[in-house]
């Protein structure tokens, strides 16, 4: 029985600063049907507050505690561990780590920092994860879809490239790390195996929601996906669909011949 879904946001649900085609109009369906919906992003360029403020514009009134990101699961971290953060982020991102308390120890942060991926950014984090600091990776996204429409280099390859310098495995907080789908579960709460996820992505959204359980995972033909990206990775979707609009049909669908005699 699907009680719950997990929607991805760039790609699925907008596309830069436009609504992708009949999103707004299947989220409503989505509630109207009476399923929670929880929105768990691996967006590093923006804080939470102005990711809220696009759904508003689009149309999508979405509460705080229905959106999951990868920095407030950082910040949580660092509070939870005493570490303060030694940041190589979006310099849009900052200021969502500006209430960490101090602390002696440090943990290296990073995210889709675009053009602050410079050498000298990165050899100095390098030398704190030399010198002992923890390894946060907000996400491990290889690609993403930028305002000119083409594919671009995310956070993925510049983490791999400070764990192969520093010898150190991050801890990865966003997508696909089964306790980022979880915790946006536990605040409904619905069991992994009755949640449906819907990405554009198919190894960090779709691959990554199946190795944490989710019971579906519906891959989407827009955002960031390429003809064959539902056999690139295990596990393969439960289903590759058009858009949003057709995974709310397929969702509700099932769900229907689940609850029928």
């Amino acid at each position: 029985m699907i009680k719950a879904v997990l929607l991805d946001l760039a790609g699925v649900v907008y596309d830069g600063e436009k609504a992708v085609p009949g999103a707004t109009a299947a989220v409503d369906r989505l509630r109207e049907a009476g399923l929670p919906v929880r929105f768990v992003s691996n967006t590093t360029r923006a804080t939470k507050a102005a990711v809220l403020q696009r759904l508003a514009r689009l149309g999508i009134v979405v509460g705080g505690d229905e959106l999951f990101t990868p920095a407030e699961a950082a910040c949580g971290w660092l509070r939870q561990h005493g570490r303060s953060p030694h940041l190589l982020v979006h310099p849009d991102l900052v200021s969502e780590f500006q209430d960490i308390p101090p602390a002696v120890g440090k943990a290296i942060v990073v995210g889709d920092a675009g053009d602050a991926f410079d050498y000298r950014a990165l050899n100095a984090a390098f030398r704190e994860l030399v010198d002992g600091a923890e390894f946060l990776a907000l996400a491990p996204n290889r690609t993403f879809k930028d305002a000119d429409g083409k594919l671009s280099l995310d956070a993925g390859a510049f983490v791999a490239a400070l764990e192969f310098a520093s010898q150190k495995k991050a801890i990865v907080l966003g997508k696909p790390a089964g306790d980022f789908f979880r915790s946006a579960l536990a605040t409904i709460p619905c069991a992994a195996i009755d949640a449906v996820m819907v990405g554009d992505d198919a190894e960090t959204d779709v691959a990554g929601a199946l190795r944490a359980t989710i019971g579906d995972a519906l891959l989407v033909r827009t955002g960031k996906y390429r003809q064959g990206d539902e056999a690139r990775f295990e596990p393969a979707p439960t289903a590759t669909l058009n858009d949003i609009s057709a995974a709310v049909e397929w969702i509700l669908a099932k769900r229907s011949s689940c609850m029928s005699p």
